[in-house]
Order: structure tokens, then sequence, then C-alpha cells
């Protein structure tokens, strides 16, 4: 099997150990759960995707290793083509869930920047990572799982390293390390769509000096794993989880994010891909922000034709013309082909990795994630203004007022304009859900900071050949450094 349907996917999920907590309840079934349900089932329209043939050839490509049809989110990324296509795939998930998938995409750029870091270890180490991680891929590939990924950490005090912490669970760190695996502690925080995966890619948070080396490890584990214990947080859509009809505007989506507890979780040898390997836990991570931050510009460009079409269908149930709104119309296009061009340019002019994966271009890709904090909370304003108050302060009455047999009549007259009441509610949730609610991904701190991205952008900007040309063009032939502080 490589490719599975949506009905296997869910079986899958169903025959798993109940490891996940919400709000001090264990929850038995994730596909029932009202807390996980709904990610369970966005992310299980990628299997209906993969047999459609409207969708099937964005969302699905062929094995390098196997040369056999598989999910496009268990492929290496090996040219500019398949940059452009996980661009478009996630654009399209956004279309078909009206939110984030992230149990899928972080965890294929995990899978493919330790692609290319373990092939780095092994070359220069000796070590065997690289193809333990392909032996694994295969197997992944042959069950069409999901997999999650997982790199943030606790973090703890800021001011001070893994080594130095007061706790030093704070970071995922070993503990042991036996003839036939590692034993890990620690946790992994905020984690994207863990209840709607198969099993969990962990990578290192962060570059780290020898002294931190216990926290240089990567593995992958199933999710119902022994020893480990999974809370979902809090998030912006709880109030909408039980609640019914157009309260909820996005039947089959939903985000979610969990705090991973890894309490001495055993991890077998040929499940580990980096083990105390210091010098390359930096390495794994800019392989991973680069065709994050990339293909991001592609995720918020997908919510942000949401917001438009939610916005002009509500100003049309109010009885106005898309017209009266073209220049805030104008920027909010702008703003999604911003993001989305920005990712396609790091993807263009990115180079092939000796691995044969391949690499986009840090400066574009990080400056694309600057955008990606900015411009989709634009779209956002610009959306609620257009939609007006019902819109931007979601003030409607419940779907069960509207409903209701004693008054729901009454509620019904006063919401009806252009057209019906219940079309001038739907659309509106929608406007709300995609700039208040679950439909919100997490623009601001998605795959890293704006200031983590200003950092590399600082760094890759090549400021004093800039400075060289300006030097040449003046007819200045005097040496003018920096001048220090």
């Amino acid at each position: 099997m490589a490719l599975r349907t949506y009905e296997q996917y869910i079986a899958s999920l169903k025959k798993m150990r109940p490891n996940i907590y919400k709000f001090d309840e264990l929850i038995e079934d994730v596909t029932t759960h009202p807390a996980t349900k709904r990610t369970v089932e966005g992310h299980g329209l990628i299997y209906k995707a993969e047999f459609d043939e409207k969708y099937k050839d964005k969302v699905t490509t062929i094995s390098h290793l196997t040369g056999e049809p598989i999910g496009r989110y268990l492929s290496i990324i090996r040219s500019a083509e398949d940059m452009y296509a996980n661009s478009d795939m996630k654009r399209l998930m956004f279309h078909l869930t009206g939110t984030c998938t992230g149990g899928r995409c972080a965890g294929w750029t995990s899978l493919n920047a330790m692609f290319i870091t373990t092939y780095e270890i092994d070359k220069e180490l000796g070590t065997d990572y690289h193809n333990r991680l392909l032996e694994w891929l295969k197997q992944a590939q042959a069950g069409d799982i999901t997999i999650a990924g997982a790199l943030t950490d606790a973090k703890g005090d800021r001011t001070k390293r893994p080594s130095q912490q007061e706790d030093k669970d704070v970071f995922l760190h070993l503990v042991e390390k036996r003839s036939d695996g590692i034993i890990v502690r620690g946790a992994k925080v905020m984690i994207c769509g863990v209840a709607a995966a198969n099993e969990i890619f962990v990578l290192p948070g962060s570059g780290y000096k020898e002294e931190d080396a216990d926290c240089a490890i990567s593995f992958v584990i199933p999710r119902d794993t022994e020893g480990l214990t999974i809370v979902e947080t809090r998030h912006p859509s709880d109030i909408r989880d039980e609640e019914e009809g157009f309260d909820n505007p996005v039947q089959e989506g939903g985000i979610t994010q969990a705090f991973l507890i890894f309490e001495d979780v055993f991890v077998p040898n040929e499940r580990v891909f980096m083990c105390g390997e210091y010098q390359f836990a930096g390495h794994a991570v800019s392989y991973f922000i680069m065709p994050y931050r990339a293909a991001i510009g592609a995720c918020v460009a997908g919510q942000g034709d949401i917001k438009i079409g939610a916005a002009v269908l509500t100003a049309r149930t109010n009885g106005l013309s898309s017209k009266v709104f073209k220049d805030k119309l104008v920027q909010m296009h702008i703003n999604n082909e911003t993001t989305y061009g920005m990712g396609i340019a790091a993807a263009a002019r990115g180079k092939k990795h000796e691995s044969g994966a391949w690499l986009c271009h840090p400066l574009l890709a990080n400056v694309n994630k600057v955008h990606v904090a900015t411009l989709p909370y634009q779209t956002s304003v610009l959306a609620q203004d257009i939609t007006g108050g019902i819109g931007e302060t979601g003030c409607m009455p419940s779907y069960k007022d509207f409903t209701s047999e004693k008054y729901g009549h009454l509620i019904r007259k006063y919401m009806k304009a252009y057209c019906s009441a219940e079309a001038r509610t739907r659309s509106a949730r929608l406007v709300e859900w995609t700039t208040l609610g679950g439909g919100v991904p997490g623009c601001m701190h998605g795959g890293g900071s704006p200031d983590g991205a200003k950092l590399v952008i600082r760094a890759t900007a090549k400021l004093e050949e800039k400075v060289e040309i300006a030097r040449r063009l003046a007819g200045i032939d005097e040496e003018i450094p920096e001048p220090k502080r």
C-alpha cells in the first residue's frame, strides 16, 4: 500500500493508545472527541484528495526511493519544481479545510531537514544515520502515514544555555544511551496537529555547543509510544468545539497545538537520526526553516483567499457591491501574492545539495517570513472592515438562538438583508473564523519568530558587497572600514 483512503487513515488513529488530554480529560478517540475531531477530519481531507482527479496531482508524487506513487507530504524535495508543488499544495489545503494542516507540513519539513543533515553527519563522522532514515522513510511512504514535526523546546530561562538550566528537562535531552536505543526526557511545546498524526518527527530545537550535546537529538516515534503524554492547549477555536451549525463554519477543518511531555521515552536505534552530534544541530534547524519559511507564504495566501472571498460574500449579503471596496480588495490581493511570490522566488533561487535535496534561498525565505508576520494581519483588518461589525465583533446570536422555536423567527427577521439571514450569518461567521478564530495559523511565530528571521537576513544579506558596489560607483579608492563601537 502506497496511498491509503480516508477510512484507512481514520481506522489507524482509532487503533492508537489514548495518551492525549485536554481540560484534565483523557481523549479516548481523537476521531470523535470535539476537541480533536475537526483537526483529524481536516488532515483526512488530504487522503480524500489523493483519490480525487481534481487534486491528486497536487498532493501525490512519485517516490525517488521506490518509484511508487506516494503522498507528497512524505517525499524528499529534490528540485525547485518540488518546492513550487509544496507551496501550491499548502495553499490548496487552506482552500479545502479553511485552516492549517500543520500535522503534515511540519513533519514533512522535519524529515527533509534530517535527510540532508544525516547525509552530512555520515559523510563527516562515518555514522549510519542516513541509511536508517531512508529505511524508515520507505516504511512511512508504504503506509502513507501522517507525521507531525516537533522542534520547540520549553527553553526555561532564555538567558541560559541548556546545560546551565536549573531544570535540565526544559530542553528535551538524552538520559541514557543503550545498545538497542536511547532514553529521552523533557518536552516539546506548541506542536501543531499532533492529534491527527500517526508518528512524530523530533528535531533539535536550536544550535548547540559541546556542553549541550545531550540536547542534539533527532528521532521519530509513534504518537502513542509509552512514556509520552500529550496535552492539547487551549486555543481560540475552543469556544466553537461543541457548537452546532454555522457557529463552526468549517466542518472539516480545525487547528490544534499540544505539549509533548517525554518521561523517559525509549527510542530504538533504527529510529534515531542524531544523538549528540551537536555541531550539526544548527544545520538541522537551518534546513528546516528554509523550506518552511518559503512555503508558509502560500499557506497564508490560501488563508487570505478565504478572507477575500468571505469578506466580499458578506458585503454582498448586506447589499453592497465589491466595487465599493476595490482599493481594499486590491491591497488584500497584493498581500497574498507578495508572500506567495516570495516563497516561489526562494525556491527558484535555491540550489541542489549534494544529498540530492533542494535548498531554498536562505535570504529570500527569511524575508518571506517577515512578510508573513505582518501582511496577513493587514488582510484580516481589511476583511473585517469590509464585513462590518458582525464579522469583526462576532456580534451575532448563536445557531441555537437562530433556530429557536421561541424567537428564532425574530432573529432571522432582523438578520435578513440583501439575501437570507442564514447566508448572511454563515458568511460573517467565516470572516470571524479566518480573522479571529481557529482559521488563523501561526503567522507571527509559526516556523519561528520574525526577529529570528531578521537574524538570518542580517547574516546572509552580504552588506559589505553592497558597500563595495557603492564605493566603486562613487569613485572612492579609500578604504572605509566599519567604525568600532
